[in-house]
């Protein structure tokens, strides 16, 4: 299981350390966080104390209602479940009683200026990216005109090339040779580079080019969601057929189904250009469009006629 620790979150978002400085390696494997509203009036039947513990104003001025008894057993009971850590928002002073808590079970307390709602927003969104479960595959990813392909295929068969000549004309480039994938959620894959290969593209005879020195910060992007994957092959004869619509494939990464197209390269086979084509044929069929389907319906209302 994936993990960082509270260390990596109090560097990340700047956060002032209020108690706890001791167990600052404390570890967060949880992808969501939690605001404690009905723990705090003794129901902990689903308690999610392995997640990020947020107090926003709601929770601290429901607190300072209670009598310094009442305070003292709210707040242990829950502090006794030894979630990783506590954030206090929006820069809120009145909070001496989970200090005490903190500092004696070891928790750190931890403290943002942010409004409640904007950083669990920010936290949320990057704790899903850092614990994703993710896989490396030998590949290169593009965006074509906002569509995120996975180009594969044999070492030498042309992926990088390809990836040039669509940078060339104007999409972008993710990553080259190690494509880092990371589940998301039950259908989001998420494709980026593994930092190391950053804005690197190797080009066969050529090396090495830095892809955003050499045409441009709007030539790159970190990260892509993943809708297609696209394996080059070499030209096989009598292979290709030439149905209106071949039956749909599929390339399962993680658990989630990515739509597979094969294209088999020859010599003069624009191949950036039918990339450029699957992209666009896949986003209409989003739209509920399907050219097989309406040449059929033509080919139909031609006969009846």
């Amino acid at each position: 299981m994936k993990s960082i620790t509270v260390q990596n979150l109090t560097d990340i978002f700047q956060l002032e350390v209020l108690a706890g400085s001791n167990r600052m390696d404390r570890l967060v494997t949880r992808s969501q966080t939690h605001r404690p509203g009905l723990e705090f009036v003794g129901y902990f039947d689903f308690f999610p104390m392995e997640r990020v513990q947020i107090l926003g104003r709601k929770e601290i001025n429901y607190l300072l209602t209670l009598s310094v008894d009442e305070r003292k057993l709210h707040i242990g009971n829950i502090v006794k479940y030894h979630p990783p850590c506590f954030i206090v928002t929006s820069g809120q002073q009145e909070i001496p009683y989970l200090k005490l808590f903190c500092d004696q079970e070891g928790i750190p307390l931890l403290r943002t200026k942010e409004r409640t709602t904007d950083f669990i927003a920010k936290l949320d969104g990057y704790l899903i990216k850092a614990l994703a479960p993710e896989m490396s595959i030998h590949a290169v990813c593009v965006n074509v005109a906002g569509i995120g392909i996975l180009l594969r295929g044999k070492s030498g068969i042309g992926k990088s090339e390809t990836a040039h000549t669509l940078i060339r004309q104007g999409h972008r480039f993710v990553a080259d040779d190690i494509v880092v994938l990371k589940k998301l959620g039950p259908s989001t894959l998420l494709g980026t580079h593994n930092e190391t290969t950053r804005e690197f593209l190797a080009l066969r005879s050529i090396g090495l080019i830095n892809v955003v020195r050499q045409y441009g910060r709007s030539a790159f992007q970190d990260e892509t969601r993943i809708v297609l994957d696209i394996e080059l092959s070499p030209w096989q004869d009598n292979s290709l057929n030439n149905e209106l619509e071949a039956a749909p494939q599929f390339t399962e990464y993680l658990g989630i189904q990515i739509p597979h197209i094969e294209v088999q390269l020859q010599p003069g086979r624009d191949v950036a250009s039918l990339i450029e084509a699957a992209a666009n044929n896949w986003y209409l069929k989003q739209l509920g469009y399907s050219a097989a389907e309406e040449f059929m319906k033509r080919v139909e209302d031609e006969m009846q006629s």
